[in-house]
């Protein structure tokens, strides 16, 4: 891949790149870097970009991995990578702090899945990825995520009643 069609077709999706990684990173700057991390990956793999389907579903799992690797790099042991987050507009401070331990407890449920699992779920409720994109990302069939998707809400869904 030329320089030009690089810059057309890589660069434009910056700010859709940010917004994952800042989802996964909760720090813009960090994820500004990683964003530039993936470009910088991307250059240097830019002969075999051609024979990708889709360059920005290569882009935005490299995001993904390299906002993964961050995350375990600097979070401590057993602790869950904070992606999922609920509206907070909440009104008092026992609404507020009820909601943040049910943030906290999905997101341990959410880690307890099966990876595929957990990166279904996560693109599918928290960035809004549709079921044919995310089968594209993930290298499977669109039944096959919506089955892993339904199982995964199951699975989050029956332990939060067991806990009521």
């Amino acid at each position: 891949m030329e320089l030009e069609t690089f810059k057309i077709t890589v660069l434009p999706l910056r700010e859709k790149l940010i917004n994952i990684s800042w989802r996964m990173m909760e720090d813009r700057s960090d994820a500004e870097d990683i964003v530039q991390e993936t470009f910088l990956k991307l250059w240097q793999i830019r002969e075999k970009l051609d024979g990708y389907n889709s360059v920005e579903a290569l882009a935005v799992q490299v995001v993904k991995n390299l906002a993964l690797d961050k995350l375990k790099q600097h979070r401590p042991e057993g602790t869950d990578i904070a992606l999922l987050s609920l509206d907070s507009g909440t009104r008092n401070p026992a609404e507020e702090l009820e909601q943040h331990d049910t943030v906290a407890r999905i997101r341990w449920l959410i880690s307890k899945l099966p990876s595929l699992q957990q990166t279904i779920i996560r693109m599918k409720d928290v960035e809004g990825y549709e079921l044919a994109e995310i089968a594209e990302i993930t290298g499977t069939q669109v039944e096959a995520v919506r089955v892993n998707l339904s199982r995964a809400r199951k699975k989050i869904r029956e332990q939060l009643m067991k806990e009521l």
